[in-house]
């Protein structure tokens, strides 16, 4: 959830027709205000006499199960060659496929949303929107968004050859570069689990008495979430790319390049990228949420945001920031309501936090590159935070409430002179209490070694790992702290995209482009 103290920047480099000078934009792209895709003219770039390696534009949109059908919207060049443009409905009513055909890519002409809101207390399994390996879709204006609505799913898993990718027109037409950002809005999920911070209703101790919902960020229509089954299942996303996303949709409402609202345990995430979000790299607003394999890249805010009462296991994780850009790693809280239960426990475990720049300050206004604040316990192991320029750790205590708690284990963390940060009802010196460095494995005087910027090297394979198998069976046993062992463990390669702040190998195609297979 991005702060003030970025929205203007962010309004101006997205909002191109919105009155911000030339020099304000991030991108040299259109800002995505054109509902119609033909090649451009004059061509930005020369389209290239096509060969074998260009892309040749399919000749027809397929046909789906919905109604509705898809809009056979033309074809759309770059300097990669030409692609058929097929546009989603706004609302897809059946469940339905979206098949890989060479030559073609799908588009989203604004808020398309996957089945209809359910309720709150709904068992309903509503429609699936099934996306095979390979598909790449994009938001053709700003305010395009995937909102898949409560009691409805996703199904889109790809593989580590074939990863789906939500990108941007403008990097469909080949104009972005390593700053581009929020040129549309975001995936959102949108479940029946508990959450906190109610627009209507109110909470119970996340019990069957709840009646807390609350709207998405920023949408102008009713985009409900939240209930009582923290169960509830909203599909499955695995090897899945989300570029370019984080649009403004209103006042201080942005959308991440993934936002789980109220989402529950039966839902699969598994290796999901996001790359260069005008906001946060992925938002959690309550629900119960499992995931393994979380990578961000470029977040303009904070590379991971959870709030609003979630319950959350989290392993394997790349956090890893554009120099002199963005917020937090970590911004974990209340979200301001700290009195509401269900308190947010987050499980988080090896991880790789990575601030680089060499600017001294690049955590803006939570200060830190951890900020824990609010009614939430917070434990992490076998962690490594390589921030050398900025504070490790800030703490905000809450007054009256039960204030936030932090149990670590296993985690090394390489920190400015200051490290420790208190606020609220606390000080630096508790902060720095509770991290407790010395014992339990963890130091705040650690030399990162860290080869090709996460991957562990000498030092970080000295640490003795702290054994996850014994909070949940969700963990995988490890013998190592971080995300990555050493250079022979590549979960990360393939599927993923390459920029200008973390290169993931050969196999790994830039962001910049797009898969012409």
């Amino acid at each position: 959830m991005k702060t003030n103290h970025g929205l203007f920047l962010v309004g101006c480099s997205v909002l191109a027709l919105a009155g911000c000078g030339p020099t304000d934009i991030a991108s040299p792209g259109t800002g995505g205000n054109v509902s119609i895709i033909n090649n451009p003219a004059p061509t930005p770039t020369p389209t290239p006499t096509p060969t074998s390696s260009a892309v040749v534009a399919a000749a027809g949109c397929p046909t789906i199960a919905d109604p509705q059908g898809l809009t056979n919207s033309g074809t759309v060049s770059s300097s990669q060659g030409t692609w058929r443009v097929c546009t989603l409905p706004a609302r897809i009513n059946t469940s339905v496929t979206l098949p890989k055909i060479a030559g073609l890519l799908y588009s989203m002409n604004g808020r398309v949303d996957v089945g209809t809101d359910a309720g709150f207390s709904s068992t309903s399994t509503g429609v699936t929107l099934t996306i095979e390996p390979g598909v790449i879709l994009f938001g053709n204006t700003g305010t395009s968004w995937l909102a898949v609505n409560r009691g409805n799913r996703i199904n889109a898993v790809g593989t580590a050859a074939a990863p789906i990718i939500f990108t941007s027109r403008d990097n469909v037409l080949g104009l972005n570069g390593e700053t581009s950002q929020g040129q549309w809005g975001g995936v959102v999920l949108m479940g029946r689990a508990p959450i906190t911070d109610c627009t209507t209703g109110a909470v119970a101790s996340g019990g069957t008495a709840s009646t807390c919902e609350r709207q998405t960020e920023g949408s102008a229509d009713p985009a409900l979430f939240g209930g009582t089954n923290s169960a509830d299942n909203s599909g499955t996303m695995k090897y899945v790319q989300i570029r370019y996303s984080g649009f403004v949709l209103g006042s201080n409402s942005e959308l991440q390049a993934l936002t789980l609202e109220g989402v529950g345990s039966g839902t699969q995430f598994d290796y999901i990228q996001s790359y260069n979000s005008s906001d946060d790299g992925a938002e959690f607003f309550g629900g119960t949420v499992n995931m393994k394999h979380y990578i961000s890249v470029g977040a303009d805010d904070d590379s991971l945001d959870m709030d609003t009462g979630v319950q959350a296991n989290l392993q394997y994780l790349l956090l890893i920031q554009r120099a002199g850009r963005g917020d937090a790693l970590m911004e974990l809280d209340s979200n301001g309501n700290e009195a509401q239960t269900p308190r947010q426990v987050s499980k988080i475990s090896n991880f790789t936090a990575v601030q680089l720049q060499t600017s001294a300050d690049n955590e803006a206004a939570d200060q830190a590159a951890l900020l824990f604040r609010g009614n939430s316990d917070i434990s992490l192991y076998n962690g490594v935070v390589n921030t050398p320029n900025n504070e490790c750790l800030r703490m905000n205590g809450s007054g009256g409430t039960a204030a936030a708690t932090l149990l670590a284990r296993s985690v090394v963390m390489t920190c400015n002179s200051t490290k420790y940060l208190g606020t609220g009802t606390y000080t630096a010196t508790q902060v720095a209490g509770f991290f407790g460095a010395g014992a339990n494995g963890n130091r705040d005087d650690f030399t990162s070694t860290l080869t090709g910027g996460f991957i562990n090297g000498a030092n970080e394979a000295a640490v003795t790992a702290f054994d996850v198998t014994t909070l949940s069976s969700f963990f995988s046993a490890v013998t190592y702290i971080g995300a990555v062992k050493d250079a022979s463990d590549t979960w990360y390669a393939g599927w993923t995209c390459n920029s200008g702040a973390a290169n993931f190998g050969t196999t790994s195609q830039p962001c910049t482009a797009l898969p012409t297979t």
